[in-house]
């Protein structure tokens, strides 16, 4: 699992079928700092999850799998709000 924020939404009108009413969002990666790292993504939403929220994603075919049809296009998904997290100082 990767670690995200979300900062905007994404509106489709045509998707694919197994698309339909699945919610899209931008997620920028971060490190444990909270740093941003790499490029924006278009993740799914299916745990409602909003612009501001801290959430960890899944990519390639393992976020697929949050779909009730297994086999679809799908690249990336969030899987989960963030509510709190503390990483310990490795020095």
């Amino acid at each position: 699992m990767k670690l995200g924020k979300v900062t905007g939404t994404v509106v489709s009108t045509v998707k694919t079928d197994s698309f339909e009413g699945i919610k899209l969002m931008l997620v920028q990666p971060m490190n444990e700092k909270l740093e941003k790292i790499g490029d924006p993504i278009v993740a799914f939403d299916t745990i409602q999850a909003g612009v501001g929220d801290l959430v960890y994603y899944e990519t390639s075919k393992e976020a697929g799998r949050v779909l009730e049809t297994i086999m679809n296009p799908c690249d990336a998904a969030i899987v989960g709000i963030i509510d709190n997290m503390e990483v310990e100082d490795k020095k």
